[in-house]
């Protein structure tokens, strides 16, 4: 497992498996730039039946376009200040109900493996009950690289 979302809803805490991450931080035009996804798992294995967790199986937070100091991030904390003119952050919730992101702070440090990980907290518009309330989201991921076996003939 690559690490855990969870969202603190006011009904039940929602829990999400994350399956796929990517961080990076872009050089272009003299300029760094910071991109992240990171990809939720869609298995309800672990979910109750009556969850509200069953109408959104699977989310995706996006960074992008994020101007940096420099290309380090280990050690850095980032907050991102999305606006209504200049978007920084995105959530794919995989059908037609959109959701936005507020008040993120992301930490990027190295874990004991000396593999970069990060602790991405803030609210997130509460798209499971349409209450028009923020509601505060943690997650924990590494960017540990997965390892491809090819099997010869």
């Amino acid at each position: 497992m690559k690490g855990i979302l969870k969202i603190y809803h006011p009904e039940e805490t929602l829990k999400y498996n994350i399956k796929h991450t990517y961080c990076k931080a872009i050089y272009s035009n003299e300029k760094h730039f910071l991109e992240v996804e990171i990809v939720t798992d869609d298995s309800l294995d672990h979910v109750d039946d009556d969850s509200l967790h069953y109408n959104f199986p699977q989310i995706a937070f996006s960074v992008f376009d994020y101007l940096m100091e420099d290309g380090e991030l280990s050690g850095k904390t980032v907050y991102l200040p999305d606006s209504e003119e200049e978007i920084y952050t995105q959530v794919e919730l995989y059908d037609d109900e959109d959701a936005y992101l507020s008040d993120n702070e992301l930490a990027f440090q190295e874990n004991e493996d000396g593999e970069l990980q990060l602790m991405w907290k803030g609210n997130i518009d509460d798209f499971y009950t349409a209450s028009g309330e923020y509601i505060p989201f943690k997650l924990k991921c590494n960017f540990k690289s997965d390892e491809i076996v090819i099997e010869e003939d």
